[in-house]
């Protein structure tokens, strides 16, 4: 057997992680398999490069020129479609696929005319719109019969809405594949039931971290900031935005309690002018020993994401004993049970507010009952599920 990802990236982010995770375990099974993929750069043995960074810049620009998402890239989907040819695999498996290095009217025609026998992880809900990874925040419906007039067009395309032809290309190309998705979330699974893609069987592996990291650990952080009896609510991101909620923290930083504190993750310069003074910003760190000391040394980890699939910063506050309070957002709220967190009404910020101080009088939830939470998502765990579906 052979076994091909297809992904943006290698190694890198989430996705690229994912990918890395599932190669190693097929390799430990003997099974010959490769990672494609066209951004960032690697160094593994079986990642296969091949695109570089002017092509996607280039492309990139195309598509925001001609309003047509996913389908440029012809030069570098024939560079994609002969490293497939050489490798000859019997499985592909798909990521995420817009990051501007394929076409997928080329991509998928090859796919249909080998009949290759397809798994495709949804990270999000691209594939089954015009343009749109995401449509929670802006409340939009129409991928479930036909988009048209995209609310979020200018994300896109400088000029040209395309997005009523790209849903029907896409909605073309899908359709008669050996196709399985797979999703992280049971909430990302019910939209695909809903999309034009629900005719396919979708399966569902929760995104695992890695629990040798995020776990209990010991640090100087709240001497180090000055901080001894405060609660310490903790937020983290790595695009602080009105999508993660940075308006939801500066309001609370605001209202709460003068022993109560915010610690924010994932800040910059431009994201700090917009917080109070006596909130901890903290830059965007890749040392994670470094933000399994943060998780432990909060009281709190607050996730007032408006749109997210499955975000695995509850799972690593939760491995490091700190309960989650969420917006009730995508499948964020899968997450937590009534052992170790609460969800609260998305954008209901009062809600939220006073969750905050009801976990902080009561302290309902157990660093234990964290940590056994948490062992549910152990990423080899979950990572072996993925390689497990190409046996049965």
């Amino acid at each position: 057997m052979k076994v091909v990802q297809i992904n943006v990236t290698c190694g890198v982010g989430s996705t690229g992680k994912i990918c890395l995770a599932v190669s190693r375990l097929l390799n430990g099974k003997g099974v010959e398999n490769y990672i494609l993929f066209s951004e960032e750069d690697s160094d593994y043995e079986y990642g296969i490069k091949y695109a570089d960074k002017l092509s996607i810049k280039l492309q990139a620009l195309k598509s925001r020129v001609l309003g047509n998402y996913g389908f440029n890239s012809k030069a570098l989907t024939k560079k994609l479609i002969a490293k497939l040819e050489e490798i000859q695999p019997d499985i592909v498996h798909l990521h995420n696929l817009h990051g501007h290095g394929c076409n997928l009217e080329m991509l998928f025609g090859y796919f249909k005319e080998k009949n290759i026998k397809l798994y495709w992880t949804f990270h999000d809900c691209w594939a089954f719109t015009g343009y749109c990874p995401h449509f929670d925040m802006i409340g939009c419906n129409k991928w479930q019969i036909q988009c048209y007039d995209c609310p979020q067009k200018g994300a896109y395309s400088f000029f040209f809405d395309k997005s009523d032809k790209l849903y029907n290309k896409k909605k073309e190309l899908f359709s008669d594949l050996d196709l399985t998705i797979i999703t992280p979330s049971q909430w990302l699974k019910g939209l695909v039931e809903k999309s034009f893609l629900k005719d396919y069987e979708v399966r569902v592996i929760n995104n695992g971290i890695d629990l040798d990291v995020f776990k209990p650990s010991e640090s100087d952080f709240r001497e180090a900031h000055g901080l001894k009896d405060e609660f310490l609510i903790l937020g983290v991101a790595f695009n602080w935005d009105e999508r993660k909620g940075i308006d939801v923290f500066s309001d609370l930083a605001g209202t709460l309690p003068k022993d109560c504190r915010i610690v924010l993750v994932g800040t910059n310069e431009n994201t700090r002018k917009l917080l109070p003074s006596d909130v901890i910003a903290i830059d965007r760190t890749e040392n994670q020993q470094q933000l399994a000391e943060i998780y432990s040394a909060c009281d709190l980890f607050v996730n007032a994401t408006r749109e997210d699939t499955f975000p695995t910063v509850n799972i690593e506050s939760l491995a490091c004993g700190t309960p989650v309070l969420t917006f009730a957002t995508g499948g964020s709220a899968e997450i937590i049970d009534s052992t170790c967190g609460m969800a609260v009404e998305k954008n209901n910020t009062d809600a939220l507010k006073d969750a905050v101080l009801t976990i902080k009088e009561s302290r309902p939830f157990t660093r234990e009952a964290c940590l056994k939470k948490s062992a549910e998502y152990r990423k080899d765990d979950k990572f072996k599920e993925y390689a497990d579906i190409y046996f049965q």
